[in-house]
C-alpha cells in the first residue's frame, strides 16, 4: 500500500532520496480500516498523522447530549489528525471514523517529529499543510457567520463535489450546521428555482 503513496511524494517532494523514502516508509504503519469503525475515539490522545490512500474519514464531535457535528471529511490523498490532541498530547474532543471502507497509513507522533527532523523537505511540506488547514479552517469560520445555509450547501457542493456524493445528508447537514429537514428545504428550494 505504501507504493500507491508514491505519487503523492514525487508530486510534493520530488527531491527526495531512496533512503529519505525508505525512512518515510518504514515508519509508517498500513492499516486497512472498515466502514464505520474509528480511528480515534473522543478521550484518547491522538498518537497518529494520517494519510488517507483509499476511502473517506469523518472527523466530527460527539456534545455531552448526543448530538454530533462534523468538523472534516478527508478523502483520497489527504492528510489528517487532530492537531490540538497530537500536538499537545492530550485527551481528544473529537472521534475520526470511517464513512467507507479505508486503507490508510499512519505515523506515530514521535516517529513522524523524528522524520521532520531527518528529512527538511518533509518538514516544509508539513508546515505548509497545516498553513493550508489554517487558512481552510479559517475560510470556513467566515463563510459560517457571514453567510445563509444556503450559500453554504451551495460552497459545499461546488467545493467539494467528490465528497458530497459520497457522504451521507444527515452529515452534510451536520458539516454545515444545519438540521436535515432545513438541509431537505434548502435542497427543494433550489429545485425549484432551478426549474423555474
Amino acid at each position: 500500500m505504501f507504493e500507491d503513496f508514491m505519487p503523492y511524494l514525487r508530486q510534493h517532494l520530488p527531491m527526495l532520496t531512496a533512503e529519505q523514502i525508505e525512512l518515510i516508509r518504514s515508519a509508517s504503519v498500513v492499516r486497512k480500516v472498515r466502514r464505520k469503525q474509528r480511528l480515534l475515539q473522543a478521550g484518547e490522545v491522538c498518537q497518529y498523522k494520517m494519510f488517507v490512500i483509499r476511502g473517506l474519514l469523518r472527523t466530527y464531535h460527539i456534545t455531552d447530549a448526543g448530538h454530533e457535528y462534523a468538523m472534516k471529511f478527508t478523502a483520497e490523498h489527504g492528510f489528517l489528525t487532530d492537531p490540538e490532541s497530537y500536538v499537545h498530547q492530550t485527551p481528544s474532543k473529537l472521534c475520526i471514523d470511517a464513512l467507507e471502507p479505508s486503507d490508510v497509513l499512519l505515523w506515530n507522533h514521535d516517529d513522524f517529529e523524528n522524520l521532520r527532523i531527518a528529512i527538511p523537505e518533509l518538514n516544509a511540506l508539513s508546515e505548509h499543510m497545516i498553513t493550508h488547514s489554517n487558512i481552510e479552517t479559517q475560510k470556513r469560520i467566515l463563510l459560517n457567520i457571514s453567510s445563509t445555509p444556503e450559500e453554504r450547501y451551495l460552497n459545499f457542493m461546488t467545493t467539494y463535489p467528490d465528497i458530497f456524493r459520497r457522504v451521507p445528508l444527515h452529515m452534510v447537514a451536520s458539516y454545515l450546521g444545519v438540521s436535515r429537514e432545513t438541509l431537505t428545504r434548502i435542497r427543494q428550494g433550489l429545485l425549484v428555482a432551478a426549474k423555474g
